[in-house]
């Protein structure tokens, strides 16, 4: 459920506040923060597209197709690796609610429990047994 507008900005000055109290507590935070992690990857894809079209001008230009095809690859590659973040940044920002999929309506619901919530708790059991393994 997302928070609303309120929530948001409370939710921003506490966040604000630990960061003027604990500087050092404040970059670990934000480098945990999915919203950097989408924004360097979108920065690596660019730079991706920058050589890749690169590679593609110096092959034109000297005529050595094994340029060309490498930074095509690269190209192509870069695009779709931007492409994809930029999809999961705009989900994960959007602040309306998610529209229902032709797919979700068709499935019956598994005792009110999604198929992520069901990974989750998976993931969550198997790190707490691999915890109470080492010790």
């Amino acid at each position: 459920m997302p928070l609303s507008e309120h929530e948001q900005r409370q939710l921003e000055q506490i966040e604000q506040a630990l960061y003027r109290e604990d500087p050092k507590f404040g970059r670990l935070v934000r480098s945990s923060d999915p919203r950097v992690h989408y924004k360097r990857k979108l920065v690596q894809a660019f730079i991706g597209i920058v050589i890749g079209a690169g590679l593609v001008a110096a092959g034109v230009v000297t005529k050595h197709i094994y340029l060309e095809a490498a930074g095509a690859v690269i190209l192509v590659l870069s695009l779709l690796w931007a492409v994809i973040n930029w999809r999961h940044h705009a989900a994960r920002t959007r602040s309306a609610r998610p529209k229902a999929r032709a797919h979700d309506r068709r499935r019956p619901p598994s005792g009110g429990r999604t198929g992520l919530m069901e990974r989750l708790e998976e993931r969550w059991r198997r790190r707490q047994e691999g915890g109470n393994r080492q010790m």
